[in-house]
């Protein structure tokens, strides 16, 4: 059963920056970019990057997580030896816990990395938005003959503060790292993606548990390793690369696929991004709908106005309807006659006849604060309702 690499996908935290959408579903399976969830990006790489051994920790919300992910089968990962397997808390003899932070998740699960005995192990996280072959970084690791490598990018300086900020010498070694600083040093950011040579990195996380602390690999194990001068480096990245992680994020990734130098390009035959897709029938697209710039998918009906949107599968929109700057998720009915601009509308949810959803910026009076509105999943909007533009009906 021995395996070179494996990964550990992190998937359990709650996304409450997502409010409204993470309220009864964990964050890596929000539907994103009409057809997928943000979990297909990370499995989609493992599998096109030759990893076959997917190790996905939940914890907040998985029934809907468990059940999409099921044995793997869309993305090639249900295997005999190895595969995708699902890894909650659990109980053991002497008690039990949460995951109380990204090491101690990773920590809980050393008895299944020492089923496949690996040479390497890769840390991903399951709310990222990317394509990227992780193939070359593990190369790249073992180039180096680093003890951990970190996945960063350049980021301006106002974000730097979200990220965990490292400065590298010459060689691309880290010399210094500081998880979310309020004067960051440099614009180099951690992507939260780690390749460690698995016994250097079980040495610390044994330790880390024994010491306490906050058993996050950020804030405890690479500042750890650099302080013990561990060899630990730096794999730039510069493709396209989106944390997914609040509302306004989500709206804009999704928009993004829609640019005409999309670099995410869902189209990519070489790079294929999987999913788990309900038989559904064609799109239909009725004699009076107008659609511009939009990406509809299958098992949709339209008959009215669609600009710059992207609609999910198995959506209705009635006629008379004006859909603008807007995520449609799967499922979703709006009824005639209703508006819905710069919006995210929930999964399986109803938009009454006459309903006012969002509004563009310049829409908005002066000195009047603007977002997107949001309708949580499977909600009800009744007839001639006005949601104003960041205002967030939430899931009961």
């Amino acid at each position: 059963m021995k395996k070179e690499c494996i990964a550990m996908l992190l998937a359990g935290g709650q996304g409450s920056r997502l409010y409204a959408l993470t309220q009864k579903m964990a964050k890596p399976a929000v539907p994103f970019g009409g057809k997928y969830r943000i979990i297909d990006f990370p499995l989609s790489n493992c599998t096109n990057s030759g990893i076959d051994t997917v190790g996905v920790l939940t914890q907040y919300q998985p029934l809907e997580l468990n059940d999409y992910i099921g044995n793997g089968q869309p993305w090639d990962l249900d295997r005999l030896r190895g595969g995708v397997h699902i890894l909650p808390p659990y109980q053991t003899a002497s008690g039990s816990s949460w995951y109380e932070g990204t090491a101690n998740a990773i920590y809980q699960n050393i008895r299944f990395i020492e089923r496949y005995d690996p040479e390497y192990i890769i840390v991903l996280g399951g709310d990222h938005i990317y394509k990227m072959d992780y193939s070359e970084m593990i190369k790249f690791h073992k180039a180096k003959g680093a003890d951990a490598t970190i996945a960063v990018l350049q980021v301006s300086l106002q974000e730097a503060s979200r990220f965990g900020i490292m400065t590298c010498d010459d060689n691309s070694q880290v010399v210094d790292f500081t998880e979310k600083p309020k004067e960051p040093k440099s614009t180099l950011a951690s992507m939260g993606i780690y390749v460690f040579t698995w016994k250097k990195l079980e040495k610390y996380l044994i330790e880390n548990e024994q010491q306490g602390g906050s058993k996050d690999f950020g804030k405890d194990i690479i500042p750890a390793m650099i302080d013990n001068n561990e060899k630990l480096f730096a794999y730039s990245f510069n493709g396209y690369w989106k944390d997914v992680g609040t509302l306004a994020s989500l709206w804009e990734a999704n928009m993004d696929i829609l640019k005409p130098d999309d670099v995410l390009n869902l189209y990519d035959a070489d790079w294929k991004i999987y999913s788990r897709n309900m038989s559904l029938p064609p799109q239909y697209i009725g004699q009076d709908a107008q659609i511009e710039d939009s990406l509809i998918c299958d098992g949709c009906n339209v008959n009215g106005s669609v600009n710059s949107s992207v609609v999910y599968s198995g959506v209705t929109i009635e006629e008379n309807v004006i859909i603008d700057h807007s995520v449609i998720m799967p499922g979703t009915v709006v009824k005639s006659g209703s508006i819905v601009r710069y919006s995210i509308i929930g999964e399986e949810s109803i938009i009454e006849n006459d309903t006012v959803i969002g509004a563009a910026k310049d829409e908005v009076s002066n000195g009047q604060k603007w977002d997107i509105a949001v309708i949580g999943h499977g909600q009800t909007i009744p007839s001639g309702i006005t949601v104003a533009p960041g205002q967030m009906i939430p899931t009961i």
